[in-house]
C-alpha cells in the first residue's frame, strides 16, 4: 500500500511517498534528507509528538506563560500529558527555563516554561 506523507522535522515540509506493507517499509521516495525516511519509519511504528501550550499565572504581567516538552512523548499520550499541564497554576515571577513538572505521566519529558512572566506591580 502507498501512503503519502508531509515530513514536519524541518521547514522543507516534503511531500514523502511511502510503499508500507504493514508497519515494514518497502521504500521511501521524495524526502530531500534523510531526516524525511526517518520521519516516515517513525510515524509508522512509533508517532511521538512534542506539545506547546500555556499554564495559567497568578500574579503576572501577563495571564499565562508559554511552556512545552522537553522532549517528543508518544502520540497517544497527548491528551494524558494535557491534562496533567491544564492542572498547573504558576505563581509570578515566572523564569524561562523553569522545570514545572518532571517526568509528564512518568515519561522522559518535562514541562518547562519558555516565557518570562513578571509580577505585576501595582502603581
Amino acid at each position: 500500500m502507498k501512503k503519502v506523507y508531509t515530513c514536519i522535522i524541518c521547514p522543507n515540509g516534503c511531500e514523502i511517498e511511502a510503499e508500507i506493507e504493514g508497519t515494514y517499509v518497502l521504500s521511501v521516495k521524495g524526502h530531500t534528507c534523510d531526516k524525511g525516511e526517518t520521519y516516515v519509519r517513525q510515524e509508522l511504528t512509533a508517532p511521538m509528538r512534542t506539545i506547546a501550550t500555556s499554564v495559567r499565572v497568578e500574579g503576572g504581567e501577563l495571564p499565562l506563560a508559554s511552556v512545552r516538552l522537553t522532549a517528543p512523548v508518544p502520540k497517544e499520550m497527548i491528551f494524558p500529558v494535557m491534562e496533567q499541564i491544564k492542572k498547573l497554576s504558576l505563581k509570578a515571577p515566572v523564569e524561562a527555563g523553569t522545570v514545572i513538572l518532571k517526568g509528564v505521566c512518568g515519561l522522559a519529558s518535562d514541562v518547562v516554561v519558555t516565557k518570562h512572566i513578571k509580577e505585576f506591580k501595582h502603581i
